[in-house]
C-alpha cells in the first residue's frame, strides 16, 4: 500500500504510484488521436510520436520523483524547461489538439516548483498557451477553457504539494516526538533504578557486614539481620518491578520509616520524624520530596561517615507562594567539591519538574563538618507546622 506523502519503497508501491500518476495521462488522448487520424507524412508522424514520448518522459520524471523531495534542482529546471519547449513546438507544429500539453506543464510546475515560483510560473505557462493557441487559429471558447483548466489544475497541484509536504513534516515530527518520549522514559527508568537500588543495596551491604560481625558470638542477632536482608531484598525486587511498570508511587511516610531503618543499621543517630507532616503537597510534589529524602539518606549512609543525621520539614511563605521544605543534614565529612553525581542530577530534575528547587552543600561556615540537602516543593493545600 502506498503511504500518502512518503516515497515508494518497494516494487508494489512503485507500481501503485505509477498507476495513480498514469491515470491522468488519459487527457493525452487528443494528441494521440491526432497522430493516428490526421493525414501527415510518415516523418511528421514519427517526429510527433517521439516528441510526445519525450514530453511524457519529462512529465513523469518530474511528478514521479520530485513531488515530495528535490535533491537536484538543476535536473528539475532542465526537465521543466524541456517539457515547456516540447509543448510549444508540438502545439505550433501540429495544431489545436496539442494545446492540452500545457495543462501537464502547469501540473508539473505546481507539483515540483516551490510555491513562491509556482504562483508566477503557472500564469506564465497559461499565457504561453494562449499565445500559441492564437497562432494556431484555435477556437476562442476552447482556448479559454484550456487556459482556465491550466490555471486551476496548476494551482490545485500546488495545494496538493503543500499538503504532501505538510504530511511528511507531521510524520517526521511524530517520529521525533516518539523518540523523545522513548528517551525520556529511558531517563526516568535509569533515574528510578539508581534511586531504588542505591538505597536498597546500601542497606543490604550494611546489614550483611553487621550479620558477619555478629555471627560468631551472637548467632540469633545475626539471624535477625539476615531476615532483614531478605525483607529488604524482596522489597527492592518489588520496587524494581514497579519502576519498570511505571506505577510506583513514593510516599513520605514510607521513606521516613526506611530512612530510620537505614540510618540505624549504619550506626548513625537518626533524628527523623515519626510521621509525615500534615498538609502535604499534591501527589507529584510528595513523590518528589520522598525521592529527595531517599537519595539524601542514601548519600549519608554511603559517603558521609557521619555520627548523626537530622531530617526536618518546614513550611515557608515565599514570593512565589507557600512551599514545604525538606532538610536533611549530617555532621559527616561533607561534599568533596566535585561535580554532582547521577543521583543529585536526577533528583534536581525531579524537584524542578514539580516547580520546586533543590540545594545541596556544606551545612555551615567553612571549616565546619557536615552536609545539607534542602528540597522545596510548592504547597497547594493547607500549610504544615513549622517542624515535625
Amino acid at each position: 500500500m502506498l503511504t500518502f506523502g512518503q516515497p515508494a519503497l518497494d516494487r508494489r508501491q512503485i507500481l501503485a504510484k505509477a498507476l495513480w500518476i498514469g491515470i491522468w495521462l488519459v487527457f493525452l488522448a487528443s494528441p494521440v488521436r491526432d497522430l493516428a487520424t490526421a493525414e501527415r507524412s510518415g516523418t511528421a508522424t514519427a517526429l510527433g510520436s517521439l516528441g510526445l514520448a519525450a514530453f511524457v518522459a519529462c512529465y513523469l520524471s518530474l511528478v514521479f520523483r520530485y513531488t515530495v523531495r528535490v535533491l537536484d534542482w538543476r535536473v528539475v529546471y532542465v526537465s521543466f524547461a524541456a517539457q515547456l519547449a516540447l509543448a510549444v513546438l508540438l502545439a505550433l507544429a501540429f495544431g489545436t489538439n496539442w494545446l492540452g500539453l500545457f495543462v501537464y506543464v502547469s501540473v508539473s510546475a505546481g507539483a515540483v516548483l516551490p510555491l513562491r515560483y509556482a504562483v508566477r510560473v503557472i500564469p506564465a505557462v497559461t499565457a504561453v498557451q494562449v499565445a500559441v493557441g492564437l497562432r494556431t487559429d484555435s477556437l476562442q471558447d476552447l482556448l479559454g477553457n484550456l487556459a482556465v483548466l491550466s490555471l486551476l489544475i496548476g494551482f490545485a497541484m500546488s495545494g496538493v504539494r503543500q499538503l504532501i509536504r505538510t504530511t511528511v513534516q507531521l510524520r517526521q515530527a511524530r517520529a521525533t516526538v516518539a523518540q523523545l518520549a522513548a528517551n525520556e522514559e529511558r531517563l526516568r527508568l535509569a533515574r528510578d533504578l539508581h534511586d531504588l537500588l542505591g538505597h536498597s543495596l546500601s542497606l543490604i551491604t550494611l546489614k550483611s557486614e553487621l550479620a558477619g560481625r555478629m555471627l560468631p558470638a551472637h548467632p540469633e542477632k545475626a539471624a535477625k539481620e539476615v531476615a532483614d536482608i531478605e525483607r529488604v531484598s524482596r522489597q527492592a525486587l518489588v520496587d524494581v518491578r514497579e519502576a519498570v511498570s511505571g506505577y510506583r508511587r513514593r510516599t513520605l511516610a514510607g521513606e521516613l520509616a526506611g530512612a530510620r531503618t537505614a540510618l540505624t543499621a549504619a550506626g548513625i543517630e537518626a533524628d527523623v520524624p515519626l510521621q509525615a507532616p500534615d498538609g502535604l503537597p499534591d501527589e507529584k510534589g510528595e513523590a518528589a520530596l520522598a525521592w529527595a529524602l531517599r537519595e539524601a539518606v542514601t548519600n549519608v549512609v554511603r559517603h558521609s561517615s557521619a555520627r548523626r543525621c537530622t531530617v526536618a520539614f518546614t513550611a515557608r511563605q515565599t514570593l512565589a507562594g507557600p512551599v514545604l521544605e525538606l532538610s536533611v543534614e549530617d555532621d559527616g565529612t561533607g561534599g568533596s567539591g566535585a561535580a554532582p553525581g547521577n543521583g543529585l542530577t536526577g533528583l534536581t530534575e525531579r524537584v524542578e519538574a514539580v516547580g520546586g528547587t533543590l540545594e545541596a552543600g556544606a551545612a555551615g561556615p567553612a571549616g565546619r563538618r557536615g552536609f545539607r540537602l534542602t528540597a522545596r516543593v510548592p504547597l497547594t493545600g493547607a500549610a504544615v507546622g513549622s517542624r515535625s
